[in-house]
């Protein structure tokens, strides 16, 4: 039954990729994104089966969002289904997002975090014991392979996540990043319901870095240094408990890291008011909020970097 599901599904996606694909509406155009990306990423349409380069590709590692760099799957959800699209039988939680596709038959699976256009998903095909298939378009993402220490996540908050997003994500050895919302009571939030002020959630970024290029405490340096951290639940004049500053650490290393940074500038006189908090549910932003500066060409001009620390040694 599940050889017939599949050459089914395969047949109507074949006549599918020879209708014109949907009007971008009035999404942000992405100077990025070659005139085949566009097509499939952001006029959903659909590559031809067996021809993107992650259809029979097994190494390890995280597939991220060719469009904002979000983490999508992880390489032990992939399977060989025989569709000739990459296949998984699961997501990275709330990694993405299903809708009824246009065609009112199949469900559509975008990037949760900038919307971009991922593929199908399919149920009840028997392939995995997870019974669930996402057949993505190898264009709409990119590979970031395992190596021998793997890839690091943290979490900062530091006022408004649009600028905190642009100063992070230009970082050497930052892989992805995504503006959120954490430490708050509500599943979830909004922007809205985040600017009331009365969910407890902080506007944040989460980074994934490769600690073989730039350490969690290179990266909480530039948090440091890209922003006012004396400030009590406000940033300039963005004032509000959403704008606090804080850091979400994810283990007793990135704990103590920030502790002795902040250590540090107490011994220089700051009155530093930083939390250091354990991360819980990071919840990502909407589209209009990733990759704000770059997708509106403008600068983090709230945010302005002062050096605090030594600069790192230079490479012999």
């Amino acid at each position: 039954m599940k050889y017939i599901t599949i050459v089914i599904s395969f047949l109507i996606t074949t006549v599918l990729l020879m209708l014109p694909a949907r009007s971008r509406g009035n999404m942000d155009t992405d100077q990025k994104l070659t005139s085949e990306e566009e097509r499939v990423i952001v006029q959903r349409g659909t590559e031809l089966p067996f021809s993107g380069k992650y259809h029979d590709f097994k190494e390890k590692g995280t597939y991220v969002c060719k469009r904002c760099g979000a983490p999508l799957y992880l390489s032990k959800d992939k399977f060989d289904s025989g569709c000739g699209w990459p296949s998984f039988d699961d997501e990275i939680p709330g990694a993405v997002r299903r809708r009824t596709d246009a065609d009112g038959m199949r469900t559509e699976i975008t990037c949760a975090a900038c919307d971009a256009h991922l593929g199908h998903v399919f149920f009840g095909e028997g392939f995995t014991a997870k019974n669930t298939r996402h057949c993505v378009n190898s264009i709409s993402m990119n590979f970031i392979p395992a190596d021998g220490q793997g890839m690091e996540t943290a979490i900062f908050a530091s006022g408004c996540f649009w600028g905190t997003q642009h100063l992070l994500q230009q970082a050497e050895g930052v892989l992805t990043t995504t503006a959120g919302y954490t430490g708050g009571r509500v599943r979830r939030p909004t922007y809205e319901q985040v600017c009331g002020g009365e969910t407890g959630h902080a506007e944040a970024v989460r980074v994934v870095f490769d600690p073989g290029r730039i350490s969690f405490a290179e990266l909480a340096k530039l948090f440091f240094e890209t922003h006012d951290f004396t400030q009590v639940d406000r940033q300039g004049p963005d004032i509000g408990p959403q704008y606090r500053s804080e850091i979400f650490f994810l283990d007793q290393k990135q704990k103590q890291a920030a502790e002795k940074l902040i250590s540090v500038l107490r011994e220089k006189g700051f009155q530093v008011a930083t939390r250091v908090t354990p991360a819980g549910e990071f919840w990502p932003a909407e589209i209009d909020h990733q990759n704000y500066y770059w997708k509106n060409g403008g600068n983090a001009a709230c945010q302005v970097r002062r050096q605090l620390f030594p600069a790192p040694p230079a490479d012999a």
